[in-house]
């Protein structure tokens, strides 16, 4: 004889939970992280205007 078995959804519904207790020991506070974004614009800049000379290329 054949079991009839209704599977129910799991209680979590397929959520992963993941702790916040977690601390990294590397720390960056925004004003930081800006100023290193415009530093790469500027030297992005720098060899788009630049570049070639700076390679030998042009």
């Amino acid at each position: 004889m054949a079991k009839d078995k209704i599977m129910m959804p799991s209680g979590t519904a397929g959520i992963t939970r993941y702790f916040d207790e977690y601390k990294s020991k590397i720390r960056f506070k925004p004003g930081h992280v800006i100023v290193l974004c415009v530093i790469v614009m500027i030297i992005t800049i720098i060899l788009h205007v630049y570049g070639n000379s700076f390679l030998g290329l042009g």
